[in-house]
């Protein structure tokens, strides 16, 4: 899929005890259900998408994800990522000036 291999890990759960865990495992059907987890380095979910079969999955939306997360983990949490934002767009600086007020700040590109 990925010149190179993947660089990161990714498991297969034949038995279906982590997606017990994760409560994506269906037990009628006997398999986990699928479904994608972003975790920080701490171990903490900050990401998950759960989808039956017939839905598609975008894998752009996941790279764009993770990339998002990367930011703001780096910055400390002093920036934000609006909806939509791709790498080397604007970010928002998280501060109390900022509640209630993205709408100023950002205004997202209009596709077409």
């Amino acid at each position: 899929m990925v010149e190179g291999g993947i660089p990161f890990p990714m498991l297969s759960d034949a038995g279906g005890r982590i997606g017990q865990v994760y409560g994506v495992y269906d037990e009628g059907a006997g398999v986990d259900v699928r479904g994608r987890f972003l975790i920080d380095p701490d171990g903490v979910i900050q990401a998950m998408e759960v989808r039956p079969p017939p839905v598609g999955r975008n894998f752009d939306e996941l790279v764009r994800q993770v990339q998002a997360y990367q930011l703001v983990r780096k910055s400390g949490g002093a920036e934000a990522t609006p909806a939509g934002w791709r790498p080397g767009e604007e970010t928002l600086k998280v501060g109390i000036g900022l509640a209630g007020k993205v709408w100023r700040v950002w205004k997202p590109k209009k596709e077409g």
